[in-house]
């Protein structure tokens, strides 16, 4: 099982607006020897967040060797015609270090009123913009007529070199599980505890083998919020009101990194243990101590849990 650990940004974590913090952030990844850099959407409300898919091929065109994900993209608000093409383009150009990862979106009615996408629509939506993105990534002359999309020999080229494993879903629901087996090549968990990958991974593995699919093992996935300190209580107190939104029904501690080094790599490994192999970590500081925690990720914990480092 080959574990890798990918960093995440959150809206705009940086100090001021300045386009180059974020080139910055991604330089030092890369050679930090950072698997991957993932960037989160949300397509509604105050905050400031970029655009996924535009600001992932900006950074891969300035970078050579770090990955790109999203966590998550929200499938049900994308033309699949349009959005499969963006993804066969941005992996082809960038030698294949996409990690598409897509999900339903946020129960926010402000998000489903922008994208004219009806809550009771977003699992249909997903399920058959899915299948039709998997033949255009593989298929020529594709013709699909299906309940919200039709098309008529449309062929996407060049191909995405990633695209036999194209599609990781997040959720931890049973319809999520359920469509991680199905349709899905990795689960990308957020706000679980080690117990609920565990659930999870046998859930998935025993509903694929029903619709005669494999999950490869090292295709199961966390996202958890990290911070590497020596005053834990210091950072709850800054931060722990918003975690604690993810999971009202646990502590934090429950399912995020926080404390020292030694204590992350502690959590992390019962992750590992319970099935999880790929992790996407979302600093949870201020903006001047991005760099730094990066470079204790880096220096700290990362080269304790990889293997092959």
């Amino acid at each position: 099982m080959s574990v890798r650990v990918g960093v995440a940004v959150t809206g705009w974590p940086f100090a001021g607006e300045d386009p180059e913090a974020l080139f910055t952030y991604a330089a030092r990844c890369e050679a930090l020897g950072i698997d991957s850099l993932w960037l989160s959407e949300r397509l509604a409300g105050p905050a400031p967040f970029l655009e996924p898919m535009v600001a992932i091929a900006a950074m891969a065109a300035r970078t050579r060797r770090l990955k790109f994900g999203m966590s998550v993209l929200v499938l049900p608000a994308r033309n699949p015609v349009v959005l499969a093409r963006q993804i066969a383009t941005i992996d082809f150009l960038s030698g294949g270090r996409l990690l598409p990862a897509f999900g339903l979106g946020t129960d926010d009615p402000r998000e489903q009123e922008a994208t004219g996408v009806p809550k009771a629509e977003r699992a249909g939506r997903t399920d058959e913009a899915m299948a039709l993105m998997r033949r255009l990534w593989t298929e020529d002359a594709v013709t699909h007529h299906g309940c919200y999309f039709h098309v008529t020999e449309v062929t996407v080229r060049p191909r995405p070199l990633l695209a036999h494993r194209a599609a990781w879903f997040g959720g931890r629901s049973e319809a999520a599980l359920r469509r991680v087996a199905r349709l899905g090549d990795g689960w990308l968990a957020s706000a679980v505890t080690p117990e609920e990958v565990r659930a999870g991974v046998a859930t998935i593995q025993r509903l694929a083998a029903e619709a005669g699919r494999a999950i490869e093992p090292d295709h199961y996935g966390v996202i958890l919020p990290y911070a590497i300190t020596d005053d834990p209580d210091a950072v709850l107190k800054r931060v722990g009101a918003g975690l604690r939104r993810l999971r009202p029904d646990l502590a934090v501690e429950d399912y995020a990194l926080i404390g020292s080094a030694e204590t992350c790599v502690a959590r992390l490994e019962r992750y590992i243990t319970a099935g999880a192999s790929k992790f996407v970590l979302r600093p949870v500081c201020p903006p001047e101590e991005m760099l730094p925690q990066l470079e204790l990720l880096a220096e700290r914990v990362i080269v304790r849990v990889e293997d092959g480092r």
